[in-house]
């Protein structure tokens, strides 16, 4: 074909054809190149691997590469599949040649120059968007899994009649398979456009007919293709109505139908499908009828119905009829999201038992039942970490979390709540910081420290496992830490290079790792592939590496569960157990759903966090909204072997039972737990948060009292953290007022809206091996109960006239000496509730918290004194003090307090009541105002106080 309008032509320069040698250069660096890409490729592949393989998991490894792979080849070849027919298909329809309109002739330069190189263009342009297709397509490799496995809940949605699995599994697979559809046919539709436009199928300004009738029918045939889709997508949009987020009453968690959902939206989308199916069947009849008026028409009637139909009129209902009337309209909607959500968040069994807040009891009686009611634990775990590292780190290249974690072991027969730490290597304290340092010789941390939680000795922790080597109650057990919370950094042990194994006064001992994890490194090829994964060219020539080296990595519990169940959530506290003379990490794993219908959604990291919650100690999936969770998994990570198990924790979970069958022999049934593991497993933290968290509205099971409001709750804020983050729960044993015994359980309370005075108390029976674990106990205080909140506790404990001047006292103990206030705890009581509050004092010489003193406050009386004991005993009376104003006349009387300190006093009682009328009214400027006064009324008194001293 002739060059048209190819433009002046010249002389033409002939470039130098590069030398031979040359060209072997370039293609040799391209080749070196091409190699380095595909080694790199091949490193990442082959260590993942290895290391499943090393943890022998290799079955999720290979089961998901396999998914991928078969997604994306799949999905990869029917998108190109889909735009390369129809790129086929333009070419073959285009009209024969015809004179050249000036359109005509300036894209025939365009067609001369793609004419040789046809095939090859369409070759690459189907591999761009198969490559892009199959990469989308292998990311669902989880929505796949979950379709092709599907478990059945039991249970189905008011609405649709359908089981939750139809929209916990199903739809997203539908929905995906919609979303490819979609993306075929719009890519398949422009590629055809631009081909049917280039060879003269469709014009732009050239006269006459804008396109041939073969063009018109194949591009109508597409487009017919697109609005049954649209009609497939308007069809599914009924059943997504009953798993749909939406604003309702002041929360855009609000999950499945409302009114105007059931009465406006849901016949919109059936009118709309009937539409769509219409218009479609217009679009295909232009393969005969040739012209595009009735499908356009038709089209442009979905259009407008789509604005009308599916978006005036629910307007219009809303406005209308539902807000007039919206509690009544509403109330079964509100049912049906109230069932739903506890019933999916494992809170529809909550006993709910009404408590008065106040007692009759007389003092004997309360002082009595106040030693068996809980076992109070006064050391907290969130204060003493800094206590533990100065009396039992011994290194500096050992660590404690800065939070320890609350455990518990039976002593001589009795079941004790512990504090535990495990000394894990610190790599930050290495004296020498170098490669073979920080990989070869420091590569583990030593021991376990525990301590009695309901006892200290002279404020220090009561240890009853410490020391290094450690030595306690606790027996003999492996006490080499190669896996552990703080433990990220690889490590490369059992060749050549001995280990630093611990040091005492003898000396360094030396070890060498005989554990079976790890990877062996004895392979060159595999010494390459860590050293470009790591990259750290040493590890391919080192001469520290030899015969039997193994690398160790990815040395986190919470990376190893995750590794090998890449399906589960992880909570954020994995804890130390010494459990068969090994040291195991107990990681509590959940299982998700964002599908189950009506069912609210919380955000996982948001729900989670309190006023402890860091980075180490935070829920994977923070961002990942939920509506369903189940803690179905509970696993261990052997701290020495690194050996990952995983055990049915929930035999009744349809969404574990699924992933049971994608992932066939990963999970051990129940009954493979040991009965010396199960003694230390407890209910989770992670999952015990996001149920009070919805428990602050679905505590109310009726719907009328739902919408009003009337009755919502809030978690209070931690008065001791003084953050503005949430309290966090508490393991405590305790006894609730229907049980017989003390129970370990994890306890919380709750504020009403905007009120910091005590709206209920909820606990929840730890303990795995009772026969009542799980189950949540709510003490509901009257509405009308003035019974302080944690924040008025403290407020009062802070500010109280008599406490004070000791608390001044406390921080003037020693130069720079500071006061730590401990866990909160609250604990049920014969109809009242007692808190009790550790005192701690950092002392400049010491640097770490030492317990001083206890706090103990129960209705209107506060005892402050050096033991739990003690405080009890002021409190209740039973020594013959009290905290009431002296007996009248007759009885026996305290000397007159110095008349500056009862005036100094009297100050601070008007402060305090100026700063609590404040915080009522929400008027934080006079608050802070009123707390200053109080801090100067008490300075005063204090000062007053130590001169009357002097004088007397």
């Amino acid at each position: 074909m002739p060059d048209r309008g190819g433009g002046p032509t010249g002389p033409r320069i002939r470039l130098g054809r590069p030398s031979r040698r040359t060209r072997t250069l370039l293609m040799t660096l391209g080749a070196l190149i091409v190699l380095t890409i595909a080694f790199v490729m091949f490193a990442g592949f082959w260590t993942d691997w290895l290391w499943y393989r090393s943890v022998h998991y290799s079955s999720v490894f290979t089961t998901t590469l396999w998914t991928k792979i078969g997604l994306f080849f799949t999905f990869g070849l029917l998108m190109a599949a889909a735009v390369g027919v129809n790129i086929f298909l333009a070419h073959r329809l285009r009209p024969p040649l015809s004179a050249m309109s000036l359109e005509q002739q300036s894209l025939d330069r365009y067609r001369m120059g793609i004419a040789p190189y046809k095939k090859w263009v369409l070759l690459a342009v189907c591999a761009m968007v198969g490559l892009i297709a199959g990469g989308s397509a292998s990311g669902q490799w989880r929505t796949w899994l979950l379709y092709t496995n599907a478990t059945q809940f039991g249970t189905k949605d008011p609405q649709f009649h359908k089981d939750v699995a139809f929209y916990a599994f199903d739809l997203p697979w539908y929905r995906f398979l919609l979303s490819f559809g979609f993306a075929a046919v719009v890519l398949g539709l422009v590629a055809a456009a631009l081909v049917h436009y280039l060879y003269g199928g469709l014009r732009i300004t050239s006269p006459g007919g804008r396109a041939t009738g073969a063009a018109t029918g194949h591009l109508s045939v597409l487009l017919g293709l697109f609005v049954s889709l649209k009609a497939v997508a308007y069809w599914l949009d009924r059943y997504g109505l009953a798993v749909k987020s939406s604003d309702f009453k002041a929360t855009s968690s609000w999950t499945g139908l409302r009114y105007v959902d059931a009465n406006a939206y849901l016949p919109a989308k059936n009118i709309l499908f009937a539409i769509a199916i219409i218009c479609a069947l217009l679009f295909f009849a232009t393969l005969w009828r040739r012209t595009w008026s009735l499908p356009m028409i038709g089209f442009g009637l979905m259009v407008l119905s789509a604005i009308l139909i599916g978006g005036l009129y629910p307007a219009i209902v809303q406005k209308f009829q539902v807000q007039p009337n919206e509690a009544a309209k509403e109330a079964p909607y509100i049912q049906k999201n109230i069932d739903a959500t506890r019933e999916a968040y494992g809170i529809e069994d909550t006993k709910v038992a009404p408590y008065p807040g106040t007692t009759s009891a007389n003092k004997d009686t309360l002082r009595a039942d106040a030693n068996t009611t809980a076992s109070v634990r006064l050391l907290d775990p969130n204060v003493v970490s800094p206590t533990f590292r100065q009396v039992q780190q011994t290194r500096g290249y050992y660590d404690f979390p800065s939070t320890l974690d609350v455990d518990r072991y039976t002593i001589d027969g009795k079941e004790q709540d512990t504090v535990v730490g495990v000394r894990e290597l610190n790599i930050n304290g290495i004296p020498e910081s170098n490669w073979i340092n920080d990989h070869f010789k420091y590569t583990h941390g030593y021991g376990v420290v525990a301590a009695k939680g309901t006892s200290t000795v002279d404020g220090a922790p009561a240890f009853m496992e410490k020391d290094l080597p450690s030595t306690g109650d606790l027996g003999p057990y492996q006490q080499r830490i190669y896996y552990g919370e703080q433990t990220k950094q690889y490590s490369i042990v059992g060749g050549p290079t001995p280990e630093l194994d611990y040091a005492d006064k003898n000396g360094e001992k030396s070890f060498t790792y005989d554990g079976k994890s790890g990877v062996g490194l004895d392979n060159p090829i595999t010494r390459a592939a860590y050293a470009v994964s790591f990259g750290e060219p040493q590890i391919l020539y080192s001469g520290a590496i030899g015969k039997g080296s193994k690398v160790l990595y990815n040395r986190t519990p919470k990376e190893r569960v995750e590794a090998v169940a890449p399906w589960l959530t992880i909570d954020g506290d994995p804890y130390p157990s010494v459990v068969n003379h090994h040291v195991q990490w107990i990681v509590d794993a959940y299982t998700t759903t964002n599908g189950y219908p009506y069912a609210s959604r919380t955000t996982l990291g948001d729900t989670t966090a309190d006023s402890l919650t860091d980075g180490q100690r935070t829920v994977l999936a923070q961002q990942n909204q939920v509506n369903y969770i189940r803690n179905s998994v509970k696993a261990t990570v052997d701290a020495y072997t690194g050996d990952v198990t995983l055990y049915q924790w929930d035999a009744k979970d349809p969404v574990l039972k699924t992933w049971m069958k994608a992932f066939p022999g990963t999970v051990k049934d129940k009954s493979k737990i040991s009965p010396e593991l199960m003694a230390h497993l407890r209910y989770p933290q992670d999952l015990f948060k996001v149920q009070r968290q919805l428990l602050t509205k679905y505590h109310v099971t009726n719907a009328a009292q739902f919408y009003s409001g009337s009755e919502v709750w809030q978690v209070p804020d931690d008065p001791a953290a003084k953050t503005g983050k949430a309290v966090p729960p508490y393991y405590l044993s305790l006894k609730m007022p229907d049980q017989s015994a003390q129970s370990f359980s994890l306890t919380t309370t709750f504020t009403p809206s905007k009120r910091d005075n005590l709206s209920a108390f909820m606990s929840v029976d730890a303990n795995a091996t009772s026969k009542d674990y799980g189950a949540i106990r709510l003490l509901k205080l009257p509405p009308s109960s003035t019974v302080d909140g944690p924040q008025q506790v403290q407020s009062k404990l802070n500010s109280d006239p008599k406490v004070a001047p000791q608390i001044n006292q406390l921080k003037r103990a020693g130069a720079d000496s500071t006061v730590e206030y401990g866990n909160l705890l609250t604990v049920p009581l014969d109809g009242g509730l007692m808190y009790i509050e550790p005192v701690y004092v950092r002392g400049a010489g010491t640097n770490y918290p030492l317990m001083r003193s206890v706090l103990v406050t129960y209705g209107n009386q506060i005892g402050f004194k050096p033991t739990l004991g003690e405080a009890l005993d002021e409190v209740f009376g039973v020594d013959g003090s009290s905290t009431q104003p002296p007996p009248s006349s007759g009885q026996p009387t305290q000397p007159a307090p110095d008349p500056t300190v009862a005036a100094a006093l009297s100050e601070a009682q008007k402060a305090l009541d100026a700063s609590q009328e404040a915080m009522k009214a929400g008027d934080w400027a006079k608050y802070g105002e009123a707390q200053k006064q109080l801090a100067a009324a008490l300075q005063k008194a204090v000062e007053a106080e130590q001169k009357a001293a002097k004088k007397g």
